[in-house]
């Protein structure tokens, strides 16, 4: 568990410094999938659970494999309920990515779930991130300033609000999300059109004045749209997931299994 403390440490200081970070991310449940996207060296995987049916005895699976190859592990929970947040917490999680926070009230309630005392009112419990008890003091020291929570700006409401979110101090991280926000603007999918890309360019300036780190997904990673990332001011990216790998895979599959017939 000091391992994992000072992974957290170091990785919590890089999204300080506003330093590149390079995430990967989980949409299948199987954990032999997540420890061979392990081997990539990711800086940490998320585990999407908004949009997939992962479930919470499955998210702790992840998250032992991820960190049984020394990377960290931030699940997505589908909701912003403690009843979800609580448990992937006790499972080991070294933070949260947490959708679609639009206002300041929000925060302060993820806040709250995430912190132990005197930050937050999260409950003291015996389960795996305590090693079962056997680092319980240790953990519950440690984990306030170490912990790492990342809030998904997804809405025209939160990018209206950013500054205000941004205002509170346990913000590591701010994720885009394009989609969302296309369709909060009224053009769901055209995440190139021009609101989006200015709703987009508000927060990544925000992000830059008040110090946190900005982050995109990337759905087919190259060395170019990587770096046209961090040129338009992101400091994190996510490079694909294992469903774009897949689906990318059976779209090359299905056109060389066309050509022959």
């Amino acid at each position: 568990m000091n391992r994992l403390y000072e992974k957290r440490i170091e990785l919590k200081k890089s999204f300080q410094n506003r330093e590149k970070i390079f995430g990967g991310w989980v949409s299948l449940s199987h954990p032999s999938i997540t420890e061979i996207l392990a081997k990539a060296g990711f800086d940490f995987i998320g585990i999407d659970m908004e949009h997939t049916t992962i479930s919470v005895e499955q998210a702790q699976r992840i998250i032992a494999a991820c960190q049984g190859d020394n990377t960290l592990c931030f699940p997505r929970p589908v909701s912003h309920s403690n009843d979800w947040i609580k448990p992937l917490l006790e499972s080991g999680a070294d933070g949260l990515i947490v959708q679609m926070v639009n206002t300041p009230k929000e925060v302060e309630n993820i806040i709250q779930h995430l912190k132990f005392p005197p930050i937050g009112s999260r409950s003291y419990g015996v389960n795996r991130a305590h090693n079962y008890g056997l680092n319980f003091d240790g953990y519950i020291k440690k984990w306030n300033e170490s912990s790492t929570l990342i809030i998904q700006v997804e809405s025209i409401e939160a990018v209206n609000n950013i500054e205000k979110l941004l205002e509170f101090d346990e913000i590591d991280g701010v994720m885009i999300g394009p989609y969302d926000i296309s369709g909060s603007l009224g053009v769901p999918g055209e995440t190139s059109n021009q609101l989006v890309i200015e709703a987009s360019h508000k927060v990544i300036k925000a992000c830059e004045k008040f110090g946190r780190s900005c982050g995109t997904q990337i759905e087919k990673p190259t060395e170019e749209n990587i770096q046209d990332s961090f040129d338009l001011g992101y400091t994190f990216v996510i490079l694909a997931s294992d469903l774009f790998v897949l689906s990318s895979w059976v779209k090359k599959v299905k056109e060389l299994l066309d050509h022959q017939c």
